[in-house]
Order: structure tokens, then sequence, then C-alpha cells
């Protein structure tokens, strides 16, 4: 009888993941039992640290965090197209649930994918929600705080700090998970926990992937009440994945910069500017003296040195682009053409200006156009700002935003703005947990019940407004001008929830593992989950030879579902060429399973590839 394999239910085991790496990297140090530390001591040699005192970042609890990062789940993502926005099309996705939970599901279908994390998490003031992480049962824990209300973390708490940190720490650490090689993250903080954070990042991502701190002016008046001084910014704290392939954009140029570039001499490359062709550092073998076509002899000014070679000065004096003042008596100098500085823009400063990444009062503002004049949300950070950094991220086409502390769902909207304005097609990703909104704050008292609904309100409120803007603009397009395409404003509505899958208590036989309460798209979503496929892949529901069967990626799963499997319609479905085939149990019997083989297997003989076959 031929058996399949069992589909494997839990998330992704990064644990496991490291052994594997570790046991390519270093073979001799595996035994029978596992991995041989002393031995892996001995191959490491010099590098291993065996000093009683050393450098550490730790705090109570800290094992316990490192735990939670490490423990697979087996929880899954449920679907609801109905609170969704374009549902079959859309690239984009809003998920309710705990953020620890889900990045660790995401792992499968997104590790190495993100190539820009944003994140707003709570500063810890010890006014606002801090998550209380256990082990056991982490659905049933992630119920409890989707139903906390105004719960904080006490400063008067002995672990006021320790609990920030245990909350944080697993959920950077499978973030990084996520990101890209080339990808950067971006944390916003204020001065309470801004050295803390700095210490968890350089252990998750390393000290040498630390790209900057970022001083972002949220403000742009003066707290004249202030006890000492008036507090106008946050922080941004910006690290890599891997500071050898990651790199920053550069911002536009301003007119006022431009203004410096002119042509006084009619040089056909276009307006350019004098700039000196001496360095306060360098090198140079005694006095230094150059002798230009004119006869002007040029050393460095005392102090300085040459900035080109001889060979360089000689290029560009043969080529008009050494300049000698209008009179051709001035200290010569070089011409920079603002053709060429205006290619790559200007590098960033680690100073973020109100009129440059916008402030509370504008992100304020634009929450209050989107919801009839009602300010919904606390603390939302500004549209411009989270634009600004996609830009510095260097979001392009085809590339996914993620902000697992998604609150009034910003990065959404910024995204969608960054693609109409940049001319890309990025998604995102956007994950919070369903905190029931204050029974006295302005959204309560306009129908929301929880954050998310706001959030995936936002996002639906602010995709008809770019919809609008859009088909208004084309309306008045000069001419040869091309009309802009509406960007991907949809979004799916994922929830966290317990697997669909039944697990059967030891001894017990269970003809039917699929729990009566979960629909079939229910199930297909988890499979994507396990199976490590995107989960915007479109889904459609085909007909084989008569039996009503799914297709994910027009083949890439083909998942099995009703009775009714018979070899007609196995011939149906390896006809589709699928990568992937689903089976429950409780349809197949020894006759069918022979059959699946038989069909499949000429599937692998014409393709060349093995069909994947699962049952659950």
């Amino acid at each position: 009888m031929a058996e399949f394999e069992k589909m494997d239910l839990a998330s992704a085991d990064l644990v496991a993941e490291r052994i594997e790496q570790l046991k390519q990297l270093l073979p001799e140090v595996v035994s029978e039992s596992g991995i041989d530390f002393e031995k892996l001591r001995l191959v490491l040699g010099d590098e291993v640290d065996e000093g009683t005192e050393r450098y550490a970042f730790t705090w109570p609890g800290k094992t316990d965090a490192i735990r939670q990062s490490q423990t697979p789940s087996a929880a899954t993502l449920r679907p609801a197209p109905k609170e969704s926005v374009n549902w079959d099309e859309t690239e984009n996705l809003y998920i309710e649930g705990d953020n620890l939970e889900v990045l660790k599901l995401l792992q499968h279908s997104y590790h190495g994918r993100v190539k820009m994390i944003f994140i707003d998490p709570p500063y810890n003031t010890g006014h606002d929600f801090v998550y209380k992480d256990r082990f056991g049962d982490t659905i049933e824990n992630y119920r409890e705080q989707a139903g906390l209300t105004g719960q904080s973390n006490s400063e008067t708490s002995g672990r006021f700090h320790s609990d920030w940190c245990s909350m944080m720490y697993p959920r950077l650490r499978l973030a990084r998970e996520l990101l890209a090689d080339d990808g950067l993250i971006f944390i916003t903080i204020d001065d309470g926990e801004q050295g803390t954070l700095h210490n968890l990042c350089n252990e998750v991502f390393g000290e040498a992937n630390f790209i900057g701190n970022l001083i972002w002016e949220k403000k742009y008046t003066r707290a004249n009440d202030a006890v000492f001084f008036s507090s106008n910014h946050d922080f941004i704290l910006c690290y890599a994945k891997n500071i050898s392939l990651a790199s920053i954009g550069k911002l536009p140029r301003t007119d006022e910069m431009n203004k410096a570039y002119t042509n006084p001499d009619n040089d056909p490359r276009g307006p350019w500017k004098a700039t000196p062709i001496h360095a306060r550092s360098g090198s140079a073998d005694g006095i230094f003296e150059y002798v230009f076509s004119n006869g002007v002899h040029w050393t460095p000014p005392t102090g300085t040195y040459p900035r080109y070679s001889r060979e360089t000065l000689a290029e560009l004096d043969a080529t008009g682009q050494i300049w000698f003042g209008a009179k051709g008596d001035a200290v010569p100098s070089r011409k920079t053409y603002l053709s060429k500085v205006a290619e790559g823009g200007i590098v960033p400063t680690t100073i973020i200006p109100h009129d440059l990444g916008g402030h509370n009062h504008m992100a304020v503002e634009e929450v209050k156009e989107l919801f009839g004049g009602k300010n919904v949300f606390t603390s939302p950070k500004p549209v411009k700002l989270l634009k600004l950094l996609m830009r510095l991220g260097k979001v392009q086409s085809g590339d996914i935003v993620l902000d697992f502390f998604s609150g009034s769902a910003t990065t959404g909207e910024a995204v969608m703005r960054t693609s109409i304005d940049e001319g890309i097609n990025a998604s995102f990703i956007l994950v919070q947990l369903p905190e029931a909104c204050d029974a006295k704050s302005e959204a309560s008292k306009a129908g929301y019940s929880t954050i998310c609904e706001l959030g995936e309100q936002r996002l639906r409120s602010a995709g008809t407004k770019i919809a609008a803007e859009i088909e208004e603009a084309n309306k008045q397009l000069r001419l040869g001008e091309e009309p802009k395409p509406v960007p991907d404003i949809g979004f799916r509505v994922l929830k966290l929830d317990e697997s669909g899958i039944e697990r059967p208590k030891p001894g017990e036989l269970l003809l039917d593992v699929v729990k009566p309460d979960r629909s079939d798209e229910d199930i297909i979503f988890e499979m994507m989950l396990k199976w490590g496929l995107e989960l915007t892949l479109p889904i459609e529901k085909v007909n084989a030879a008569g039996y009503p069967c799914y297709s994910v990626a027009y083949g890439e799963l083909v998942c099995c579902l009703a009775d009714g499997l018979n070899m007609q319609v196995l011939d149906a479905i390896a006809d589709m060429e699928p990568r992937r085939v689903l089976m429950l149990d409780r349809i197949l019997d020894d006759t069918t399973k022979l059959n699946a083989v038989q069909a499949f297997k000429r599937v692998e003989e014409k393709t060349g590839r093995e069909v994947e076959l699962r049952t659950v």
C-alpha cells in the first residue's frame, strides 16, 4: 500500500535550520546525538570566550525571550474576504493577530523576502500597552491579549525595562529572518528606551550592521510648560541585515541647491559651480606643483593636499573643466556640473526636520480627513515620514514593506502613495493585535471595537481617496502625457487562529481531522502557510473530470478536499502538471493511493520534477 507524507503543521523551526547550517559548515562537530560542543570549541580555537568577565547585554527573562523566538507555532491564518478589498487582485496583506505568532507563521513564505521593515513599537512610557507573552497555549494567550484595554507596563514594576526587552527581543529576532540580505529595518523610539533598543538591536542584527540613529523632529512648536526641555524629537534606529550589501537612497535636490550652478562661459555641458582642487587630507611627496596649459603654476595652500593626481588634472585641463575665473587670473578650481550631481541626489543627514518628514499634527489631520473629522488614533505617524523612509530604504517594484506594529496603518497608505510618486509596484504586510478600543475613546464612540477595525477602515478610505485623486488628475492631462494608473489599493485580511486540523490524542482514531467550523478556504490558506507559498497568490476552484478541487497559482498547489477521487479525476489533476498536491486522508483508500502514485509518476516523467504529495 502506498503511503504519502503527512503535512507538517508547524511553522519553520529556526533552531533546526541553524543546526543544519552548522552541520554543512562544520561537519566534524556533528555526532550521533547532535552537536559535539567540545569539538566545536576546539574547532573555533581562540575565538571562544572563556573569561569569567565579559561585556554583555542581559536582563531577567532573557533566556525565556530567546526560547519564545525559537518555539515553532502550530497556529494558522484564516482568510476574511468580506473585510478585504480587491481580494483576487491585491498583493497586500493586513493580518490581525499577535505579531510574535504571526512572524513565526510568515517564516516559510517570506523568509529573506522583505526589503524594508518599519515599526513604531510601544515606547514603554508606563502608559502604553506591552504584550505579556507566555509559553503554552499561545492562541489562548493571544485572545487574552486582544481583550485587554488600557493595560500598561507600570513604572513601579521591578521588571519595567526587563518586560519591555522580553517583549521586543523575540520579535526583532524573527523580523531579522524575514529581511532580505540587502534589507533595512527602521524603528522609532523615544529617549526612555532608546539606549535599551540600541543594545537589543546590536545583539539581534549585529553591531557592525548599525547604520544610523536618525532624529526626527516630530513637533514644530515649543512646549513652554515643559519642566526642563521641550521634547520635540523621536529617534529612528536603522539597521541592515548585511551592511556589505545595504545602501541608502539619496534625496532629490531642491531648487535652492541648484541656484549655485550657473554657466558664465556657456559650457556645452551645462550649469556648473567651481569646487576646490585641494583637500584637507591626502598625501604628496615633497612640494606638489602643477603647471596648467595656460601657464598658471598651482600649488595647494599651506596645510592642504592636491585632490587629484597629475594625470587627472591634465585630463580636466585638456577638456576645459578647470576654471581660472572670468579674467583668467583666479585660483584654479574644478567645474562640478549640475547634470552629474543631480543624477544621484544628495546624501541624507541624520536629522529629519519636520518639513522633510512631517510632524505629529500633520499625522492627526491626515487621519481626521479619512474619518470624517474624528481623531480616532492617539499617536499616528505622518505619511510623509514613511514615504521618506521608503526612499531611504530604496523600495522598488516587487519589494515588500513589513510593519508588525501597524497601529494606524500609516505604512499601508505610504506604500500606496510611494507607488504612485515613484512609479513602482511595492506591497505591504501589516500586522496588528486586535486590541480593544477604550470605551471612552473617540474611536469607540464612532463605532469601532478594535484597533484592527480602525486600521482596515483607514486603508479603505485612503485607497478610495487615492483612486479619486488619480481619476481627477487624469482628466487634466497635458498633451502627450500618459494617464496615471491606480496603484494596488486593496488588501487581503487574514486572522490568526488555532490550526484547522485536529490533532488526534494518543490512541485516538479520527476519521475527519478538519475541524467542523473550518471552510475549504481556511484549510487552503493553512496549507499555503505551511508549504511556504505567498499568501496573495490567486486561488481558483477548478473542475477536474467533474471533481471540485482548488488550484493555487495555477498548479503550484492543488488541494483535494472533497469525496469522489478516482483514477479519472487523478488523471485530470495530473494534466494540470501541479508541483504540489494535498489530499485529505479520509477521502483516500488503498486503491486511490495507488492510482495517485501512478498518475503523478507520469507527471514526473514528463516534466522531470517530482510532484510533492501530502495528506492531512
